[in-house]
């Protein structure tokens, strides 16, 4: 069957998931803040789910409709045929967002939105109570400027958690957003990468995986592989492919820190995601990192020194990040904080900067360019 489909990603984003489904084979991308809607089946909800590395989940898009009231809001959840996806014992959990909309009390469209489902799947099955003892179907009743996106999550558990990292230090890095760093820097195996501030290691494994196309879902479950609507032998033909399609490229990435502790998580998470032999951890500080490989690429999320005074200690980070990335042959080097000041402390103007959310902080990835000239590529 087919349906519209729906990769949600954090604002800024939007490009970078586009960019993947098309790579993956998908066209007819509608690009919004937030959101990238396509059509696919069954085999595109598992392929998507397992391949994605920068959309945060994947929704059934059910229905889009005006609502300025409860009963216009009711009518058309009513209207749509919630039984062709959900099975008599199907959980159905409601949840909800309203921004700039008549219909502001979340509380109060999940409930219409709830009893609007169970009087639909009255008329489908012809019963009157359901045990709600079966798969779970996660319906979100989206409102934005009165108008109602309702969408079933095909997901889950976000696809950020890819079930290599159990503990990720103070400040994590989401996946999601690690994987595009790594993708919006165009890097390759064909150089060198290094973190010198790489913490539990969410950078160099997500690299790691990109290196050596390893599909970042590939060892988790998600919630729509318990409905009777997708086969198990759909996830089995999609697990069977990407395992299929790892590479043998030799690929290189270099992860250092000077806090032992995150350094023996990050070569546990490394383990657990099976890139353990593609990165090399040392316990070093970042203003000892050097190397002699020329067109390498740095890619880093350093502190941010957003508590109180850290600042003065952040500043000087990133000082000594500019003296050690000055020292290096011909590389590129990029770096996602939210200190606006970085630039003027890190002592060159960055040739790209862009605006990304690491959670809801709005921050700037900062990005100083060395391309390799054609003449080497060619050798």
């Amino acid at each position: 069957m087919m349906y519209t489909l729906i990769a949600t990603t954090t604002f800024g984003l939007e490009a970078v998931t586009a960019k993947e489904l098309k790579e993956l084979g998908y066209e007819d991308l509608n690009v919004e803040n937030g959101r990238v809607t396509f059509e696919g089946d069954e085999m595109d909800i598992a392929i998507c789910n397992i391949w994605l590395r920068t959309a945060e989940r994947l929704f059934i898009k059910m229905a889009e409709f005006s609502a300025l009231s409860f009963e216009e809001l009711f009518q058309g959840t009513l209207a749509v045929e919630w039984g062709n996806l959900i099975p008599e014992d199907g959980k159905m959990h409601i949840v909800g967002k309203s921004v700039k909309s008549q219909l502001h009390s979340v509380p109060d469209c999940q409930g219409i939105v709830k009893k609007a489902v169970v009087e639909a799947m009255k008329k489908k099955y012809d019963k009157e109570w359901f045990s709600e003892d079966g798969p779970v179907y996660k319906i979100e009743v989206s409102i934005l400027r009165d108008i109602v996106t309702l969408s079933v999550d095909t997901s889950g558990v976000g696809l950020h958690k890819r079930g290599y990292r159990e503990y990720a230090g103070e400040a994590p890095l989401k996946e999601t957003l690690a994987a595009a760093l790594v993708l919006i820097s165009k890097w390759d195996s064909t150089r060198v990468l290094a973190d010198p501030l790489c913490g539990s290691g969410t950078i160099a494994i997500e690299a790691a995986l990109i290196g050596k196309n390893m599909a970042p879902g590939i060892n988790r479950k998600f919630v729509s592989e318990t409905w009777p609507t997708m086969e198990a032998d759909t996830w089995q033909q999609v697990r069977e492919g990407a395992l299929r399609t790892v590479n043998s490229n030799e690929v290189e990435i270099l992860a250092s820190d000077i806090d032992g502790r995150l350094l023996k998580i990050a070569i546990d998470n490394a383990e657990k995601a099976g890139v353990s032999d593609c990165i090399k951890f040392q316990k070093i500080a970042m203003q000892s990192f050097s190397s002699k490989k020329k067109y390498g690429v740095i890619i880093t999320n350093p502190p941010y020194g957003e508590r109180l005074g850290e600042l003065e200690e952040v500043n000087k980070l990133y000082m000594d990040l500019g003296e050690m990335y000055s020292s290096l042959n011909e590389w590129s080097c990029y770096v996602l904080t939210s200190n606006g000041d970085f630039q003027k402390k890190f002592g060159k103007k960055a040739d790209k900067n862009r605006k990304l959310y690491n959670g809801r902080l709005q921050c700037y990835y900062y990005q100083y360019i060395k391309e390799i000239p054609r003449k080497k590529k060619e050798e």
